[in-house]
């Protein structure tokens, strides 16, 4: 990794920024109750100049003023008040912490602005918070993205099935964009995207993603999602919005939690009440003070959880041992399974989550070094195992060695995730300006296996277990941050800085046996000039087919082939940003952001974005907001470096296929070229209202994204076809393969959608009834002609194919909605919801078979009792009614009977009813 500062450089900076010392005092404290409980949104008033600030979300607040003797006036959101004559002579810094009998809470936000915290209300851009701590006592779900779905209507993400890697990463959506469109943020700083490329049939094909679930939901307080385009602010990826997860800083507070749970569900796939799926997670948080006066702290978080795989597959209906002895294929199936003692069941596929052991730890930690100045770090780690299985290979076919597998097997994938970052910065103030310099690293490793398979090259030769490789990307970031308020207007706040970003992406070949074909030759002359066929698995003859004589001996691990040298890839960028923004106060009602950012990358150019949002205070909790914003993203280095190559037998033939970058021979030759970054142009409006206990936002946005980046499907040319089918034959041939696809800048896109938020809270009884109701409604669609070079303009139905519109467009609910209430009395916690999703269609190339699958509600449940004042303890259940998706009516779309349910699209899964018990336990 490259150094970022030279030390020299680093000394002499940080020698200035210690030194420094205000002509001003620095004011700061922490407004709390009576209980002790922090009061986050609390604005603190000085009388005399105007001056005013609010509360973070830990009660604290912090205003820089000249000397004087001054009247501080404090006023919580609900109107609660209280003043105190305050003396400032002469003073570096003075604490100043304020006590308040009563007070209700008022959310306060910190995504979207790099000055002060916000109350959420009067945000001119909808931010979502999720409070983790009582969504994760109530709730059956143990990971961000289940946390996340089930309570953010515009945010989505269902556990694959089949899916190849994506089984152990679910990709995540943000008002119905792609996954590689959302920008995740740890404590306000970037979170490193996945390794894994998705390029099997789920939505988010051909994207890569950050893997939320990662992140140890034992670490974290809150989660603020801010459902507006932010590149201008933040950069590559915030195209649909920014996901802020702020981790805890409690001290000497003791929390953990055991749960345990199992899909108890009668499912007509096997026609019986299943039993599977077994979950257990353990989850611990503490913390320590770091320092005697309690101003820095180090908190811990450590989860470790296991869950059991489970099976929703049909049964297999096809032939499992066609017998090719006779020189006419005759259907043996019924004999072979007398013989065997075995029934079809046996060989179908098994379908549903993946088996998994996950263990995760992080850490978040501030020290103070002087009065003015913070060291602050905080990091995350993970391990996960992962084991899916594939499709059976059957006894009497080409994939298979019958003296290792007299009865078949069924292959699988292991993959061993491992997570790691860390971030180390410092903070205080620089000529009566907040100043902070970060560096964050971070890194993701995909550990590629294959278990109980074989490659049938090799035949009786053949291992059982392959090492198939890995990928792995690095990321590091170094930020330097500036921010000051001004008294012009009512207030004016400036906030600059800069960011440097290295990543690198790496593909890391497997063992030979796990890719090579060793059953295929080379021709050679010899020197009475016939031909002879040698061995050689780097050649492209067959010399070697299955037990039909027809259908060639394919090499690689069968199930999950490993890396080739050939597609081992060593990459890496550098991307510099400057950024400004401006947060205008024109008066008690009138609020202008503006913001802009320019960013290079020293392999796709530069850009320059920008973005204006306003609010207007019509009342006192009314309030009109809009925003006008550009953005781009630019591609992965997944996305231009991914290759795979292999042989495949392809409809009666032998073809030498796979993914080539754009950069590639064959890309050059066929007119595709390089990837560009994709462009895009937001605007959002809506209002948000507080009338009495009734909090209420409604926003409606539009995103434009010009030149996404695609994953085509396979090109080829036809040797007796049109002069152009001849051309791109040609062109293949010259590249040695038959067969390629690439990625591509191949169309343009439109969102259009609306969001609905409400939240209400009442006393029933001696009881506290909490409701929250949220809604949306979101439209992805290709717009315009497909961008494809001027050979392949025939080609445009492979470019941009029938089911990669609907992967776009229709493979997620486009209508989401909830409702959830919580109603607390005494010891006892009731907690009810129901959520709709929309319908969704199946990605099929063949229009006819494109079903739709209907929506569908699904309702969760739960009681909470207070055994003692450090423990409760949880019942519940997840779609309680035990509600699956629309079955597969279309034939063609089950694969011989094997899925029952689409194993392309899911709007909740399709596992069933989920009941689980919880142990907290709070100290």
């Amino acid at each position: 990794m490259k150094k970022i500062l030279t030390g020299k450089t680093f000394v002499a900076f940080f020698s200035i920024f210690y030194s420094f010392v205000s002509a001003q005092t620095l004011v700061k404290g922490i407004v709390q109750n009576d209980k002790k409980e922090e009061i986050k949104g609390a604005q603190i008033l000085v009388e005399e100049n105007g001056l005013k600030t609010i509360t973070d979300i830990h009660g604290k607040y912090e205003i820089t003023i000249p000397n004087g003797i001054y009247k501080f006036i404090v006023t919580t959101p609900e109107q609660d008040k209280i003043s105190e004559i305050i003396p400032i002579n002469n003073e570096i810094q003075k604490i100043v912490n304020f006590t308040i009998k009563t007070y209700t809470i008022e959310d306060v936000v910190v995504t979207g602005t790099r000055l002060k915290p916000r109350i959420l209300l009067e945000s001119p851009t909808p931010v979502d918070i999720i409070d983790i701590k009582r969504i994760a006592e109530n709730g059956a779900q143990v990971s961000v993205n289940q946390i996340l779905n089930y309570v953010a209507p515009s945010f989505t993400s269902t556990t694959q099935s089949l899916g190849g890697g994506t089984d152990m990463i679910d990709p995540i959506s943000l008002r119905g964009l792609t996954p590689d469109q959302v920008l995740v943020l740890v404590n306000g700083k970037r979170r490193y995207n996945s390794a894994l490329l998705n390029v099997n049939g789920t939505f988010g094909k051909g994207t890569v993603g950050t893997d939320l679930n990662s992140i140890p939901v034992s670490s974290i307080d809150r989660i603020e999602i801010l459902r507006d385009a932010a590149a201008a602010q933040y950069g590559n990826d915030a195209v649909a919005g920014v996901i802020n997860i702020i981790l805890k800083n409690s001290i000497k507070k003791l929390s953990a939690t055991i749960t345990a749970g199992e899909y108890i569900s009668k499912n007509e796939a096997q026609g019986k009440t299943s039993k599977d799926g077994e979950t257990v997670q353990v989850s611990l948080n503490y913390g320590i003070p770091l320092h005697v006066k309690g101003r820095g702290y180090i908190n811990f978080s450590a989860t470790f959880d296991r869950r059991n795989p489970t099976n929703r597959g049909g049964i297999y209906q096809g032939s499992i041992y066609p017998d090719y002895s006779s020189g006419i294929t005759i259907d043996k199936t019924d004999q072979f399974l007398e013989s065997t003692h075995t029934n079809r069941r046996n060989y179908s596929l098994i379908i549903g989550q993946s088996e998994a052991i996950n263990g995760q730890f992080a850490y978040n930690a501030s020290l103070p070094l002087n009065h003015n100045t913070e060291l602050y770090s905080f990091g995350i780690f993970g391990y996960r195992n992962s084991i899916a299985s594939q499709f059976y290979r059957y006894p009497n076919s080409e994939n298979n060695v019958k003296s290792i597998y007299p009865q078949g097997f069924r292959p699988q994938a292991e993959v061993s995730i491992y997570d790691r970052s860390a971030t180390v910065g410092v903070k205080g103030t620089f000529l009566s300006w907040k100043m902070e310099i970060s560096n964050t690293f971070g890194q993701n490793i995909f550990n590629n296996k294959a278990k109980n398979t074989l490659n049938a090259s090799l035949g009786e030769k053949s291992p059982t277990t392959f090492q198939g490789g890995k990928l792995q990307f690095t990321q590091n970031v170094v930020n330097v941050d500036m921010s000051k308020k001004f008294n012009w207007l009512s207030e004016l706040g400036l906030a600059w800085g800069g960011e440097y970003r290295y990543e690198k992406y790496q593909i890391i070949a497997g063992e030979e046996a796990s890719y090579a074909n060793y059953a295929m030759g080379r021709e050679i002359v010899n020197d009475d000039g016939s031909i002879s066929i040698i061995p050689d698995s780097k050649g492209n003859i067959p010399i070697k087919f299955g037990p039909d004589g027809k259908l060639p001996v394919p090499g690689g691990a069968q199930g999950n082939t490993g890396f080739s040298p050939q597609n081992a890839t060593d990459s890496h960028r550098n991307s510099l940003a400057a950024y400004t923004d401006a947060e205008i106060n024109f008066n008690q009602s009138f609020l202008i952001d503006l913001a802009g950012r320019y960013e290079y990358y020293n392999e796709v150019g530069s850009t320059v974005n920008g973005k204006i949002a306003f609010r207007y205070k019509f009342f006192k909790y009314f309030n009109v907001r809009g925003s006008g914003s550009t953005g781009f993203r630019a591609p992965s280095l997944q996305q231009q470096y991914y290759s795979s190559t292999g042989t495949s037998y392809v409809n009666g033939n032998m073809y030498e296929v796979g993914t080539f970058t754009n950069d590639s021979k064959i890309a050059q030759l066929l007119g595709i070229p390089k990837l560009k970054p994709e462009k895009s142009r937001s605007l959002s409006a809506g209002l948000s209202a507080k009338v009495g206990r009734f909090n209420f936002s409604l926003d409606g946005y539009f995103t434009r994204i010009n030149n996404k980046i695609v994953y085509t499907d396979l090109f080829s040319g036809d040797p007796n076809g049109s002069p152009s089918e001849k051309e791109i034959y040609q062109i293949l041939q010259q590249a040695g393969a038959q067969k390629a696809r690439f990625f591509a800048n191949a169309v343009d896109t439109e969102t259009k959608g609306l969001d609905a938020v409400l939240s209400y809270s009442t006393n029933i009884g001696r009881g506290k009834l909490f409701m929250d109701l949220a809604g949306t409604i979101s439209y992805t669609q290709q717009v315009g002609n497909i961008h494809t070079s001027n050979l392949l303009k025939d080609k445009k139905d492979i470019y941009f194919s029938n089911s990669s519109k609907v992967y776009l467009e229709n493979v997620i609910p486009n209508h989401k909605f909830n409702i959830s209430l919580t109603y607390t009395i005494q010891k006892w916690n009731l907690f009810l919801r129901n959520n709709y999703f929309g319908g969704v269609t199946e990605p099929s190339n063949t229009i006819s078979n494109q079903q739709y699958y209907n929506p569908r509600w699904i309702t969760d449940a739960s009681l909470t009792y207070k055994l003692t004042n450090f423990l409760k303890l949880t019942v519940g259940a997840t779609n309680l009614f035990n509600c699956y998706p629309e079955k597969i009516t279309k034939k063609a779309n089950s694969n011989q009977g094997q899925f029952v349910y689409s194993r392309y699209v899911s709007q909740f899964g399709f596992n069933g009813r989920y009941v689980f018990t919880r142990l907290n336990f709070n100290l």
